[in-house]
């Protein structure tokens, strides 16, 4: 297949099992980098996303890189273009990418039996990207055999872009390695961490509602890890990018988590929320569409309107001001990660959607 960096899957037979996997990466991605990271500690999960865990539901899973970008390769993409997915098909492996920026490189991998992709971005860009480029995005997902979305506010939206007589779309509840962001005991002095840069980050409402936690509790300190360019208010330290240790080290010493989002459909947020609940401290985030499928239901997780620093503010300083409540919800968050949230769950979850 002209990938490189393959990666196995601990403890799984050989290729060429009815049931074999592999997980295609951008090129780029160093895989025997990760691998070696997440050997020594470093890293959560053996692959990222911890696409590793298919190995407990599916006969034999690797890892590989898509081919890099060279004359051959765009070529191979044209004549996938102008033909069938059918002459595509073959008696390979079954190949999945994580999302839809890498799905016509998939399309154009050779022989692979079946092709899934997750779409994380492209709901949120129905409204503002050129048709022409939609075109194009539609026709490469519609080559696929499935599709699989993280919140269940992008079923509806993604299944009608497609077409009804288009690849399924299935709901795959995330997760993430609760083994690296174990739980650690409550720190003794207060802390505020609020943690993420992606599109649909709210730095302003955030910023307000920081402003009123340091008016009011100016002993607390404020972390916050941003790629906002906005100033935050004073008193609260800005870091730039963390590592995925010095993330973990982070939550271990923070009393609560906030995180303030814009409206969107693909539950920005959710991966940062789901890390720190898991390290035991309790969340506050913003309830945009299909945020209650990871935070609701549980005492561990607070949601609260877009927008509303106030209410961001208040939710806030109530678990500052209080440590036992603070604790409890702590301990709830862990149990709310533990109980369906894990990388386990999300490797029987993806087997499921490529199963079928």
């Amino acid at each position: 297949m002209g990938a490189t960096g393959a990666v196995r899957a601990r403890g799984m037979s050989g290729a060429g099992g009815s049931d074999d996997v592999v997980v295609f990466y951008p090129a780029g991605k160093d895989l025997a980098g990760w691998a070696r990271d997440y050997g020594a500690g470093a890293r959560p999960d053996a692959w990222p996303y911890g696409l590793n865990k298919l190995a407990h539901h599916v006969s034999s899973v690797k890892a590989r890189n898509l081919p890099r970008d060279t004359a051959m390769q765009g070529a191979l993409r044209r004549l996938m273009r102008a033909t069938p997915p059918a002459l595509w098909r073959g008696r390979g492996p079954v190949g999945l990418v994580w999302d839809e920026n890498s799905v016509d490189r998939l399309a154009a991998v050779p022989a692979l039996r079946s092709r899934f992709s997750g779409v994380v971005w492209l709901t949120d860009q129905l409204a503002t990207k050129e048709p022409s480029w939609l075109a194009e995005r539609r026709s490469m997902l519609r080559r696929m055999d499935g599709l699989w979305v993280l919140s269940s506010a992008q079923v509806g939206p993604l299944q009608h872009f497609i077409g009804e007589d288009g690849p399924r779309v299935h709901h795959v509840v995330f997760g993430v390695d609760a083994d690296f962001f174990h739980a650690a005991p409550p720190p003794e002095t207060p802390l505020l961490v609020s943690v993420g840069g992606d599109r649909d980050r709210d730095a302003a409402t955030l910023f307000r509602a920081l402003a009123r936690v340091r008016h009011e509790r100016p002993d607390v300190e404020i972390i916050i890890q941003t790629t906002s360019r906005e100033e935050p208010p004073a008193g609260v330290t800005l870091v730039p990018h963390l590592s995925h240790g010095e993330l973990r080290q982070l939550y271990q010493r923070a009393s609560v988590c906030v995180i303030a989002t814009r409206p969107n459909t693909h539950v920005s947020g959710m991966t940062v929320g789901l890390e720190s609940m898991a390290t035991g401290r309790p969340l506050i985030i913003t309830e945009t569409p299909g945020m209650a499928d990871y935070f609701g239901g549980t005492d561990g997780a607070q949601m609260v309107a877009p927008s509303d620093a106030d209410a961001l503010a208040a939710a806030a300083l109530r678990l500052l001001n209080d440590p036992t409540q603070r604790q409890r919800r702590g301990q709830a968050a862990r149990a709310h990660v533990e109980g369906g949230f894990t990388t386990d769950h999300l490797g029987a979850r993806v087997a499921a959607v490529v199963s079928v």
